[in-house]
């Protein structure tokens, strides 16, 4: 128990200083506790006892229509989906936890920033801010709780940040409604023609056991972008057990630097629309029901957009590597490849996809396989009417090959993560 006293008194003090703020008499008036402390008195001696810190659980539902700031001595349970009204800003403190509640359907919840608010939350390295569900016991004050792991997900919704940025969409339209919001929920729209907009900034951020599915097939991601532009700063995210996907662009400009995807169970990096910003320095680490670590689709009207994934580090396990599709254009680069299964390839899934590879328009060069089979093996599906030999040998150009070289994620920027603690990072 900690004592700590403040006299009214010069004698009182010493007394206290001696005896450890207690006092063999009947009466404790005399005594005068500091701020956090309470006088309690037992059998005629007078302690100052340490308050016990309270934790408000502090709930959350539908728009939040002014400026508003989350604490780290609280609590913020999402009850449903609670969104971010454009024009308002949302500051979330260093070390401060949001828990969503579980739910499906229209009851699946979910931190969303539409289009036109701003999210200011950067926690730290020593004080992340962690998204989880309600039903994880981690308390104010801690990084991790003790009754779940990566393999539970499902468990509530996921961040959804939208924005101005330009998207290639269906149709040729300006704005597009994001997968995982109902289509009659208008601030479900993202896309525009601003391609430096500004969403705010995510920093130090872990989000765990989400992909609440609103749909058949309709699951929501971890981190969702969509139309989210260059004037936002995104670094140091991690995702760990979600249903869905890890991280998903829909169209935009943004570039997210610092990046882990631990145990999804659909793909970890998902591109589609266009999606015209870099993500670098990424790590993904399969779980038992994980897909593909990249799934790249190409743009849906006749805007291209070309995006760049570059030092990435991929760990397969049961996994796929790696599927293009859609006339997806863009650069992959500089990629350690490993533990993938045997079966397991990097494929390209058609003919447009196909096309922009042989003329530059898709670049994938620079991987590193740590294999025992060969680059012809690994990639040894183009598009239907595509050619397997001459794609193996361009990729072989393209400095493709099977070794274990120094190339890949910084991993040491992690230590930050869940993922580091479970020593899910140890290779």
């Amino acid at each position: 128990m900690k004592r700590v006293c403040l006299n009214l008194s010069y004698f009182i003090f010493l007394i206290i200083l001696v005896s450890g703020c207690s006092k063999d008499n009947d009466s404790c008036i005399d005594l005068v506790c500091q701020d956090g402390f309470t006088l309690v008195e037992s059998n005629g001696n007078c302690d100052c006892v340490e308050d016990e810190v309270s934790e408000d659980v502090i709930e959350k539902s539908d728009f939040i229509t002014s400026n508003e700031t989350w604490t780290a001595d609280n609590i913020y349970r999402l009850n449903g989906k609670v969104i971010v009204s454009s024009g308002v800003t949302l500051t979330i403190e260093p070390g401060t936890i949001i828990k969503g509640v579980e739910g499906t359907g229209s009851l699946a919840s979910a931190l969303i920033v539409s289009r036109g608010a701003t999210i200011s939350a950067c926690g730290t390295a020593d004080n992340p801010i962690v998204m989880t569900s309600t039903l994880d016991n981690i308390e104010v004050g801690q990084t991790v709780g003790s009754n779940l792991d990566e393999t539970q997900n499902g468990l509530w919704g996921g961040l959804i940040v939208l924005g101005s940025a330009p998207g290639s969409f269906e149709g040729d339209v300006e704005e597009f409604q994001i997968e995982g919001i109902p289509a009659d929920d208008t601030f479900g729209l993202y896309g525009g023609n601003n391609p430096n907009d500004n969403s705010g900034s995510l920093c130090y951020i872990s989000i765990r056991h989400g992909g609440a599915s609103i749909g058949e097939n309709n699951e929501i991601n971890g981190l969702t972008l969509g139309g989210v532009g260059s004037g936002t700063t995104i670094n140091n995210i991690e995702v760990i057990g979600n249903l869905d996907d890890g991280i998903e662009f829909f169209g935009g400009t943004v570039n997210v630097n610092d990046a882990i995807v631990w145990a999804q169970g659909d793909d970890a990096y998902d591109v589609d629309q266009g999606y015209a910003g870099t993500l670098d320095n990424f790590v993904y680490v399969a779980g038992e029901d994980s897909d593909h670590g990249l799934e790249i689709d190409g743009p849906e009207g006749s805007a291209t957009g070309s995006f760049t994934f570059r030092n990435g580090t991929l760990r397969g396990l049961n996994a796929e590597i790696a599927d293009f599709r859609k006339a997806a254009s863009g650069l992959v680069s500089d990629c350690q490849i490993f533990d993938f299964p045997d079966d397991a390839d990097l494929e390209i899934d058609d003919d447009e996809s196909s096309a922009n590879y042989f003329s530059n328009l898709l670049q994938i060069r620079g991987l590193e396989f740590v294999s025992s089979r060969s680059v012809s093996e690994i990639c040894n599906d183009t598009a239907p009417s595509g050619d397997d030999a001459a794609f193996d040998t361009q990729m072989e150009l393209d400095n493709a090959s099977v070794d274990s070289s120094e190339i890949g994620a910084d991993v040491s920027v992690f230590t930050w993560t869940y993922t580091f603690a479970q020593g899910a990072l140890d290779f």
